[in-house]
């Protein structure tokens, strides 16, 4: 199987997008220059916060504009990011980003109109995809039927997917995205909630197995030290789908210990919006990890991170990027993932996701240039795998 013959498209997290006009301000200034750079269809990979949902359902003349507007703009849509709900431009993120979590009904309620908006934007005889955070973020108290209030969520929502395609001809499907330090962050304890949610299917096993499936973020498992290509293998042979991939790319750092120069640089990165979980580890596997990357940690790092063979830390630096001064970076991963994709009996939707363009040291940048090199590199590396 290759991977998908859809174009390859960015996600709009990229930009702010607090209302319609935001978005459609965004794909103006940024999305058709990229696609005219190109010189090649490029696909939206629209991230629609709850506010803009909520507007676009307010009437269905509202939604049904919106999707000619993208249609007069020959941008096709085929995944939502539906991870962050609300603001996610605001001065602070960091850990709010994963607030509602799948224990809420706010969330179902977002992820069905997240769906309803996806099937009237989606081109003729196209399936959709909706990525979603993991559960929940493990730094937050929660209670002891968490996990089992999840399941029936998501089985409610598989259900209210299908009813969806009964209704419109439309197939939707979730894409549970893992991260780091989040209840979800390992291939491992993906598998094992999957196993969780298809018990609490019960009859409905099949359907959920349909409708809810994984969007594998390279950046986040590379993070974890996996190997992107066996991630994606075990995920297939336990039977969990994959609906989505975003291409990604984490920070690495060499000989912490030693590397003060390397770490200094990586010091530049902390910052005040998102949160950049960081793992130490190695061939071995994980050391130690931290919440967050801090000026502490670069400048005082504890033993166990000082004598790791590697820090991975999460910032989605640009996917083409070999080296950030004296920095790594875990491109390699994509290729090892991309490799995997393609033998998978269903393609996923793939979307390059570097949204932390904004917040990269250095002050400012040419955003369109930026993506043109990473969109450029992955098809490249799509015809090459």
């Amino acid at each position: 199987m290759a991977l998908s013959a859809r174009p390859i498209g960015y996600c709009t997290n990229v930009h702010p997008g607090r209302s319609v006009a935001d978005v459609l301000a965004g794909l103006d200034q940024y999305t058709l220059p990229v696609r005219e750079a190109l010189g090649r269809p490029v696909a939206a990979g629209l991230w629609l916060a709850r506010p803009v949902v909520d507007e676009l359902l307010a009437s269905p003349d509202r939604l049904l504009e919106f999707a000619a507007q993208l249609a007069a703009r020959r941008l096709p849509c085929y995944t939502l990011n539906a991870f962050p709900y609300g603001d996610f431009h605001a001065a602070r993120v960091k850990e709010q980003v994963y607030r509602p979590d799948w224990g809420a009904p706010e969330r179902a309620d977002y992820t069905r109109k997240c769906a309803a908006v996806l099937a009237v934007l989606l081109p003729p005889g196209e399936d959709g995809s909706i990525s979603t955070l993991p559960l929940g973020f493990k730094g937050f108290d929660h209670t002891a039927d968490f996990r089992s209030a999840c399941a029936r969520n998501l089985v409610g929502v598989a259900r209210h997917l299908r009813e969806l395609r009964e209704r419109t001809g439309r197939t939707i499907r979730v894409a549970i995205e893992p991260e780091p330090f989040c209840l979800l962050e390992t291939t491992a304890e993906t598998i094992e909630f999957f196993e969780t949610l298809w018990a609490a299917a019960d009859s409905d096993e099949k359907l959920v197995r349909e409708h809810v499936g994984v969007c594998y973020d390279v950046c986040h498992q590379a993070v974890e030290f996996e190997d992107a290509g066996e991630a994606v293998r075990t995920l297939a042979r336990a039977g969990v789908r994959v609906n989505k991939v975003q291409v990604s790319c984490a920070i690495e750092l060499k000989n912490p210990g030693t590397n003060v120069a390397g770490r200094e640089v990586l010091r530049t990165y902390a910052e005040p919006r998102y949160l950049h979980q960081v793992f130490a580890g190695g061939p071995g596997g994980v050391v130690a990890a931290a919440a967050d990357l801090t000026d502490a940690l670069c400048t005082d790092p504890p033993p166990a991170f000082r004598d790791a063979a590697a820090w991975r830390v999460h910032f989605h630096v640009p996917v083409d990027a070999d080296q950030l001064g004296p920095l790594c970076t875990t491109k390699p991963a994509v290729r090892e993932c991309l490799a995997a994709v393609a033998e998978l009996p269903e393609a996923p939707h793939v979307e390059v996701e570097t949204y932390t363009w904004e917040v990269l040291p250095g002050g400012a940048i040419d955003l369109v240039a930026g993506l043109v090199r990473e969109l450029t590199a992955v098809e490249d590396w799509s015809r090459a795998d």
